[in-house]
C-alpha cells in the first residue's frame, strides 16, 4: 500500500497509514536522497551562513532518520488521523512535489524523503516536523512546554510554497 491508495472515503487509522508509509519507503533509493538533499541545499542559499550548515545536517540527517525510523516501526499505534487535515496536508505535499519536478524533472523519487518524513512525524508521531531544538536566527529554538510544542518562524512561512508549517503540530511562539 502507498498514500495513494489509502480510502479516504473512511477512518484510517495510524496503523493504516504507517503501513502506507512503509509502502513509500520501499520505493527510496539512495539517489531520492541525494536529489532531495541537493534541492535542500539549493533552497538554503538565502539563509545566513552561521545557520546554513546546521539547517543541511539537521534536514540530512532528519530525512534519513526518518526513513529509517518509518521502515523499522513496528509499533501499534492507537486511534485515527483527522482525514480532512492528512488530505490537505497530502495535497500541500502534492503542489511541493510539482516544484521538485521543475527542478529534478518528472518521475523521479526525490521529493519521497521529504513526503515520509513529514507524514509520519505529523500524524502518527504527533511530534512538529523540525525537531525540538531546530535553531533558528536570534538563538530561538523549537520547544515544548507542557504538551505544547512552539515553533518561532511558523507564521513567517505562511506564504512560503515549499513550507509545511501549514500542517505541522507546533504552534507559533507567543511573542515574549
Amino acid at each position: 500500500m502507498i498514500i495513494k491508495e489509502l480510502d479516504f472515503s473512511r477512518e484510517i487509522s495510524k496503523n493504516d497509514l504507517l503501513k502506507a508509509l512503509k509502502g513509500e519507503a520501499n520505493h527510496v533509493h539512495i539517489h531520492d536522497f541525494i536529489k532531495t538533499c541537493s534541492f535542500l541545499k539549493k533552497n538554503m542559499e538565502h539563509v545566513n551562513p552561521h545557520y546554513k550548515e546546521e539547517y543541511i545536517k539537521m534536514y540530512t540527517e532528519g530525512y534519513l532518520k526518518g526513513y529509517r525510523d518509518v521502515k523499522n516501526d513496528k509499533t501499534s499505534y492507537t486511534g485515527h488521523v483527522d482525514l480532512v487535515e492528512l488530505e490537505e496536508s497530502i495535497q500541500l505535499l502534492e503542489k511541493q512535489e510539482k516544484i521538485m519536478e521543475t527542478e529534478f524533472g518528472e518521475n523521479n523519487r526525490s521529493f519521497k524523503p521529504y513526503l515520509i518524513m513529514s507524514i509520519y512525524t505529523t500524524f502518527i508521531l504527533e511530534e512538529p516536523i523540525h525537531p525540538m531544538g531546530t535553531p533558528f536566527p536570534g538563538g530561538l529554538k523549537v520547544r515544548k512546554d507542557n504538551d505544547i510544542y512552539y515553533c518561532p518562524v511558523k507564521k513567517n512561512n505562511e506564504n512560503n510554497p515549499l513550507a509545511v508549517c501549514g500542517f505541522c503540530i507546533a504552534e507559533q511562539e507567543p511573542d515574549m
